[in-house]
């Protein structure tokens, strides 16, 4: 997983092995980048949102450097999710996925936290 604020590759084509999941978080903003764009173009991509990550995520830089096309694009996370398209099919293959974040991971993610919060008694509860 990558999260950094970094404005050149990170990680490295050669880098990445046969099987290995990447997240690439960091590049949320025009000119953010972390992974060499081969990188993409050889593995399965599924981005949080193909519209927004082709502006300002990954997939900037490996369209605009020729590496892959939008339609390249294997899906969009909600897909794989609901079922419509399966995640990994084989061992070895590459799979990264591209995140710019939505306010949907971002409602997702305070409600486990809530959640797990009221689990175990902690937090301030504020009444409005």
């Amino acid at each position: 997983m990558t999260c950094t604020p970094s404005r050149s590759p990170i990680v490295a084509k050669a880098d990445v092995l046969p099987g290995t999941f990447l997240a690439a978080v960091g590049a949320d903003s025009a000119g953010k980048q972390e992974l060499e764009p081969a990188i993409l173009a050889r593995g399965k991509v599924v981005a949080d949102s193909i519209d927004q990550c082709v502006e300002i995520g990954e997939l900037q830089h490996a369209i605009s450097g020729g590496f892959l096309r939008r339609e390249d694009v294997y899906a969009e996370l909600a897909e794989i999710v609901d079922g419509v398209k399966p995640g990994r099919t084989s061992d070895d293959e590459i799979t990264v996925f591209d995140s710019t974040g939505t306010a949907l991971e971002d409602v997702a993610a305070a409600a486990a936290v809530y959640e797990k919060a009221v689990e175990r008694s902690r937090g301030v509860r504020f009444l409005f």
